[in-house]
């Protein structure tokens, strides 16, 4: 590092956790940021000015005026821009020694091939199921991390899937193929834009965890924020074995059939075929002083688990 950016990474380094080596260590590295919509507004923002070196944005859509309220790295001066071009824009104003990669184009199978072993790591900020899962796979067949989240109305949530962590799940461990996929959007049903920026300001900082290699990054388990109640509830997330992505991956010893093993003191009711197949048996919760059911849970936030980021 230079004078200069010892001087602008300088309340990093002094962090004992990062110090001058950690800094160094996100100067080295490249993300993939798949959508540049909330999530991944917020995301490439922060990492850019935390100084990560290399950032490839990857979006094929254009700035629209309903995006501005939520969507902070794009302005009113660049409608009708596409949305990579325009996050690379802000991101070289907010720190020139950050290099910029854009993607304009559909993200696929054979694209994520081509990005993703260039990586430290991947952040899914993307708005439908199926791009989801192309680069939940893709991210299993090259061993790069991969922070996904998503938010809707109030809500979000966010998850580390480690393909170099042995026995982890994988996110289509999570959300099986047709579990409600993009059932709804924040285009049908709104978004509180400071909840999505939240979501997206917490993969940017999984991301730095991850490569920097301070703290604990908690692979496996699903975060879920209410941001009407201000609260946040961790779920460990167990590997599935017939999972079509990841079965074949080695498996720790203690595999559970539940797909979702809430926290004791955090576990809603189980009520119906869809909580047999989500929580473990028997299981109790109060949320704001209010018994809450599994099918009422997961209703409230079937969009965010089927994947539809609000990006729209």
């Amino acid at each position: 590092m230079n004078d200069e950016e010892l001087l602008r990474y300088s309340r990093h380094i002094l962090l004992p956790e990062l110090d001058v080596a950690g800094q160094q260590k996100l100067l080295d590295a490249g993300v993939l940021v798949v959508g540049l919509g909330g999530l991944g507004s917020a995301a490439a923002l922060y990492l850019g000015a935390s100084g990560v070196g290399r950032l490839v944005l990857a979006d094929a859509d254009r700035v629209e005026l309903s995006n501005l309220q939520r969507q902070v790295i794009h302005a009113t001066a660049r409608l009708g821009q596409g949305k990579a071009e325009s996050a690379a824009a802000s991101l070289q104003a907010l720190n020139p020694g950050v290099r910029v990669e854009v993607v304009a184009e559909r993200i696929d199978a054979a694209a994520l091939d081509r990005l993703v072993p260039g990586v430290s790591v991947v952040l899914d900020c993307s708005d439908n199921s199926a791009t989801r899962r192309a680069i939940n796979a893709a991210c299993r067949r090259h061993g790069v991390a991969l922070v996904s989240a998503a938010a809707l109305g109030w809500e979000g949530q966010l998850a580390v899937f480690d393909a170099r962590v042995p026995g982890t799940a994988c996110y289509e461990c999570l959300y099986p193929q047709g579990a409600g996929d993009d059932a709804t959007s924040c285009a049908q049903n709104g978004i509180a834009a400071p909840v999505v920026g939240t979501m997206g300001v917490l993969q940017a900082l999984q991301a730095l965890k991850l490569i920097s290699g301070a703290g604990e990054v908690a692979a496996g388990e699903l975060l879920v924020f209410d941001g009407l109640a201000l609260d946040f509830h961790r779920l460990r997330v167990r590997p599935r074995p017939d999972c079509p992505v990841c079965a074949s991956s080695p498996r720790g010893s203690g595999f559970s059939r539940t797909l979702v093993h809430i926290m004791p003191d955090r576990c809603p009711a189980e009520s119906g075929p869809t909580a047999r197949s989500f929580y473990s048996r028997g299981s109790r919760s109060r949320m704001n002083g209010k018994r809450v059911t599994v099918e009422r849970a997961l209703a409230a936030r079937s969009s965010i688990c089927s994947g539809v980021a609000a990006r729209k």
